[in-house]
């Protein structure tokens, strides 16, 4: 895919969590590449010097690694775009989109095409462990260790590195951005929203439970969500005569990251743990919007409630009709577990594609009412297309 809008833009942007593989990918995919970082200093002391002269290094283009921290350089990028026009000539990496996003709407709109690189998937977590990487396992040692591409294909702790991870996010990029004085507070906030995955926000309570205002909650998702540390999972938009509830529902970007602001040393710790069911619902909604990422496709997931309590995990929108998709984490498949989704179909009709339930247990099955699938098997139904739409 990286390719492909390599041959489409002028200008090719790749946004990520810190150390999904950005940097990674781009210099593999375009070996032969002229590279700068742009966190080394003395590279962005003469970027923000002398924009011109920085540029004029790279006449056949080159690999821009962090560009949020030299936004003066767009400008000039518009410039040298428009008088070139080849494509794909400028590759930018960042780890803060909000930054990116800020300044190409100001310099470089319609020149931008956006490859946005999450942790590896499933399918890739079982490469790395072909290779030599990190074993899955279990359900609980997958959800445990998470799938930072560092954890699955080296020895390092789960633990340790997940530490590591959000000391180093604190300390550089929110200190950048909202120049947070009050450390403790926000720590104290992380914790709150990993013992709140999978349900669903309310601002004042947050703000209440961490000791800041409502506002200030409100400015930490937004940063934790453009920055891809957490997804903010918006109600479903369409109305089937049921009205719903509007606020969004929380996930982290990772689940090993999540698992170690819940205090859990171990994968045995999940097995009775109260979050074992919104960690397992979170790791299921990524391995979709993967998939769309991995297209370049924007994401088309959502949650639907009525104010009767009905609720299903998870909706996936495919234009003319949506895919229903209900997580249990249990491993013995239970009659109840369609309730929901049965439903939902009522309701919806034809817009309605079949039911599906993935859960975690190994055995594969299909009923009537919807089809059965165990965690393994979750890529069957990530690519799910209708119609030639995804």
């Amino acid at each position: 895919m990286l390719e492909t809008l390599a041959g489409e833009f002028r200008v090719v942007g790749v946004t990520g969590p810190r150390q999904s593989g950005k940097t990674t990918l781009v210099r593999s995919v375009f070996p032969d590449r002229a590279y700068a970082n742009l966190e080394d200093p003395s590279l962005r002391g003469f970027a923000l010097e002398d924009p011109r002269a920085f540029l004029a290094q790279y006449p056949d283009g080159a690999i821009l690694d962090e560009v949020q921290h030299c936004p003066e350089l767009f400008s000039y990028l518009q410039v040298d775009v428009d008088e070139d026009g080849r494509k794909g000539k400028w590759l930018l990496t960042g780890s803060q989109h909000f930054a990116m996003l800020r300044q190409v709407s100001q310099s470089l709109a319609g020149r931008v095409g956006y490859l946005q690189l999450r942790p590896f998937n499933l399918a890739e977590a079982t490469r790395a462990e072909e290779m030599g990487g990190r074993a899955i396992g279990s359900l609980e040692e997958l959800l445990f260790a998470g799938l930072h591409p560092e954890v699955r294909q080296g020895t390092v702790d789960p633990g340790r590195w997940a530490a590591n991870y959000i000391a180093t996010y604190l300390e550089r990029d929110l200190q950048q951005v909202l120049r947070v004085v009050e450390l403790d507070a926000f720590r104290r906030f992380l914790l709150l929203c990993a013992g709140h995955v999978g349900q669903q926000v309310n601002l004042r309570e947050f703000g209440a439970a961490v000791g800041v205002t409502h506002p200030t909650v409100r400015a930490w998702l937004d940063v934790l969500r453009t920055s891809f540390q957490i997804v903010l999972l918006q109600p479903f938009h369409r109305n089937f005569g049921k009205r719903l509830r509007q606020a969004p529902r929380l996930y982290f970007g990772d689940t090993g990251i999540a698992c170690h602001l819940l205090g859990l040393t171990s994968p045995e710790q999940l097995l009775r743990h109260p979050s074992r069911g919104g960690l397992f619902e979170n790791w299921v909604l990524l391995e979709f919007l993967k998939a769309r990422s991995a297209q370049a496709l924007p994401d088309n997931a959502y949650f639907w409630r009525t104010s009767e309590g009905v609720e299903v995990d998870f909706l996936f929108d495919l234009g003319p009709t949506c895919l229903p998709v209900e997580c249990k984490s249990g491993m013995t498949i239970a009659s109840d577990w369609t309730r929901s989704l049965e439903k939902f179909s009522a309701w919806a009709g034809d817009a309605a594609e079949s039911p599906v339930v993935i859960y975690g247990g190994e055995e594969n099955r299909k009923t009537s009412r919807a089809v059965i699938t165990p965690w393994k098997r979750v890529g069957d139904w990530t690519g799910f297309r209708r119609n030639g739409t995804g």
